[in-house]
């Protein structure tokens, strides 16, 4: 499996109707590219405890994770009209991105 992993800063003043749009952008991306098999989106949580949070020294809000069979179903989605559109919209609301593909194995799978 192939997951493309997205970590993402808003602009601080990006508003309700921009992130309305990047989210609107991205379940419309989900819907047309059928290499797409999962896409999840979340927040960042914090949840206190001492250790790693106090070791990061930059805070990236949200988090997407978009899961592929293999890497040619990354290339057809990076290759499709909407996903320039994503990233179009998603350009314009940064404040600070990462981007990184991984080829992900299940441990319990013996991989």
């Amino acid at each position: 499996m192939i997951a493309h992993v997205v970590l993402f800063r808003p602009r601080a003043d990006l508003t309700d109707a921009d992130r309305q749009r990047l989210l609107d952008d991205l379940t419309a991306a989900v819907a047309a590219i059928p290499e797409i098999r999962r896409l999840r989106i979340g927040r960042r949580m914090v949840h206190g405890l001492p250790g790693y949070e106090q070791a990061m020294h930059e805070d990236f809000e949200y988090a997407a994770l978009m899961e592929f069979d293999d890497v040619d179903g990354l290339r057809a989605y990076l290759a499709h009209p909407s996903h320039a559109e994503v990233g179009r919209h998603f350009i314009a609301s940064a404040a600070a991105a990462l981007a990184y593909d991984y080829e992900l194995v299940d441990v319990a799978d013996g991989g």
